[in-house]
């Protein structure tokens, strides 16, 4: 399975309605409906807020709303377009301003259809790993050096402290820990690691 790496967005027009699709990272069910409130928040006249959603390490939790559509015309679409993707962890909101033409519910199903394809088409991945947090103390002196380190092994600093030392939560990849422990010790051989 695959990973969304960052926000991806587009817009197609049917019949002049504007069909917006918004992909976004989505680690649990819980969160889906945070989004969808975030994005309708982001587009108070929108008539439509559809999403459809697929969650889970082997990407088999779904989620997905027609918002007030006719039934199974919007989010079902949506969601079986996202289900062939092969991506995990993500939602797609499709965003829909009434351009004044009724599509009927085969119009619908492709206008929907059609505007996850397009987001998908503009999405960045990575495959999904196993990742790891952990926590690094070391001293000023070092810090260039395991600067440089950390982005070698393309890791995320998740938080940073600057007081008497320097404290870093970061995630790596599992497969990476050991190869950058042995690294870290390499430079600082008193590098505190949690």
């Amino acid at each position: 399975m695959k990973v969304l790496l960052e926000r991806a967005e587009s817009e197609i027009i049917v019949k002049k309605s504007r069909f917006i699709a918004i992909a976004l990272k989505a680690e649990s069910l819980e969160k889906v409906k945070d989004i969808v409130k975030e994005i309708r928040a982001e587009h108070p006249k929108a008539n439509h807020v559809v999403h459809a959603a697929v969650i889970g390490k082997n990407g088999t939790l779904y989620s997905s709303s027609d918002d007030k559509e006719p039934k199974n015309t919007a989010g079902r679409p949506a969601l079986e377009v996202l289900k062939g993707s092969g991506i995990t962890n993500i939602i797609v909101c499709i965003i829909r301003y009434f351009g004044g033409t009724l599509l009927g519910t085969g119009g619908l199903v492709k206008a929907y259809g059609d505007a996850v394809k397009s987001v998908l088409e503009k999405v960045k991945t990575e495959e999904m790993k196993d990742k790891e947090t952990i926590s690094l103390r070391f001293s000023y002196e070092y810090y260039t050096l395991l600067k440089r380190l950390f982005e070698k092994n393309s890791v995320t600093i998740d938080a940073e402290d600057f007081n008497t030392d320097i404290s870093i939560t970061l995630t790596i990849d599992k497969e990476k820990k050991d190869l950058f422990v042995t690294e870290a010790r390499d430079i600082d051989p008193y590098i505190s690691i949690e």
